[in-house]
């Protein structure tokens, strides 16, 4: 009986043993971002140029926290994966078990002891080395999944702490940051805006395209002209925030809408720069986008990009490229919500919407011809 028993065990093991999967590195890794960016922050204040300081501090408070949500998405469907695993194999670990219990239970003359005499008890012995190896590899198996799952657990246990501070940082980078640009003066200037010029045009105009058209009226006094010519880079721009595309050029959106550029969804409070270096045109509520900022990367070229809720900047002012120019609205997500699986994957934790337009010669052209979307991809 024995014998059959240590049989019908071999035949558990034609399962290959779970192999250790990332999740548990992937949410450690992300807490060590969190770690560098608080460390990057506290350097910030001392840094010579403050404001690319702290931008690349928020930059990484963002990664950090997206691969720590994704790190415990991973985490918290492996730990699913591996109870419901070891759940429907408890009959098997059970019979497992029983009979590495008996293996080592049995006293050593009793094994040698079988009906058939000398030659049964040899082949016992014979199919005794070749199994238990596999059982103990079977075993040490399960061991590994049952200490995976402790490791996920206790993973996502202590990852509240690490995405409490890093909400905290995130936070307090920004608050520093928008400190920051506004106490700059070191930027150049193309011209100085007339607000009652530029509250005439707002009043006067109803669409974006004639408001662009009178951008020029809104200085007081001369332009600058500039030569910036950034050709080269069509087709290669970095979009301006970190999301998903939800709409492109063309297409329309579910309130029936059609619109000349793209939707890009973020996240909540998501961080806005300039994909290259431009004069700021103009800032502020328009029409029905909502708060925008217009960049002018060179002469006859515009970067339209609305729905922000905080807008950086003055108008006239020549940013460097990767200079902020914006938050996202929204509400920074609780604990809880970012630690829930639900919705994961699916893009609904990017609740806001990023509109990008580009004009050339003031005719809307597909945005997606200057900025990288991977839209062949």
């Amino acid at each position: 009986m024995r014998l059959a028993a240590l049989v019908v065990a071999c035949a558990l093991l034609a399962g290959p043993a779970s192999a250790q999967t990332s999740p548990a590195d992937a949410a450690l890794a992300a807490a060590q971002q969190l770690e560098q960016a608080s460390v990057s922050l506290s350097q910030a204040d001392t840094a010579r140029d403050r404001v690319r300081a702290l931008t690349e501090t928020v930059q990484a408070y963002e990664a950090g926290l997206a691969a720590m949500r994704e790190g415990l998405r991973g985490a918290s469907l492996r730990e699913t994966q591996l109870v419901a695993e070891l759940r429907a194999s408890e009959a098997e670990v059970a019979q497992l078990l029983g009979v590495l219990q008996t293996i080592e239970t049995t006293a050593p003359p009793i094994l040698m002891l079988h009906p058939s005499g000398p030659l049964g008890a040899a082949r016992t012995g014979m199919i005794l080395s070749d199994v238990t190896p596999a059982l103990n590899a079977r075993a040490q198996a399960l061991s590994a999944d049952l200490q995976e799952v402790q490791t996920l657990r206790k993973l996502q246990e202590n990852a509240q702490a690490t995405l409490t501070e890093g909400l905290t940082g995130v936070q307090d980078a920004r608050t520093k940051l928008s400190e920051a640009i506004a106490e700059r003066t070191d930027l150049p200037r193309r011209f100085v805006e007339d607000p009652v010029r530029t509250a005439i045009l707002i009043s006067s105009t109803e669409t974006l395209d004639g408001f662009a058209s009178g951008l020029s009226e809104i200085s007081d006094g001369e332009i600058i002209a500039s030569n910036a010519d950034i050709s080269y880079l069509k087709g290669r721009l970095e979009l301006p925030a970190q999301g998903v595309i939800l709409h492109r050029a063309g297409e329309t959106d579910a309130a029936g809408v059609t619109r000349p550029g793209l939707v890009l969804g973020t996240r909540p409070r998501a961080l806005v720069t300039a994909p290259t270096a431009a004069t700021i045109r103009y800032r502020g509520p328009l029409l029905d986008l909502g708060n925008l900022i217009i960049l002018e990367p060179q002469p006859g070229l515009l970067f339209v990009f609305s729905g922000l809720q905080d807008v950086y900047g003055e108008p006239g002012q020549v940013i460097p490229e990767g200079t902020p120019v914006g938050l996202m609205p929204g509400e920074t997500p609780e604990i809880g919500a970012i630690m829930s699986t639900s919705g994961e994957g699916t893009g609904t934790d990017r609740s806001e919407t990023l509109y990008i337009e580009v004009r050339q010669e003031n005719s809307p052209v597909d945005p997606e011809a200057w900025f990288r979307t991977n839209k062949d991809g």
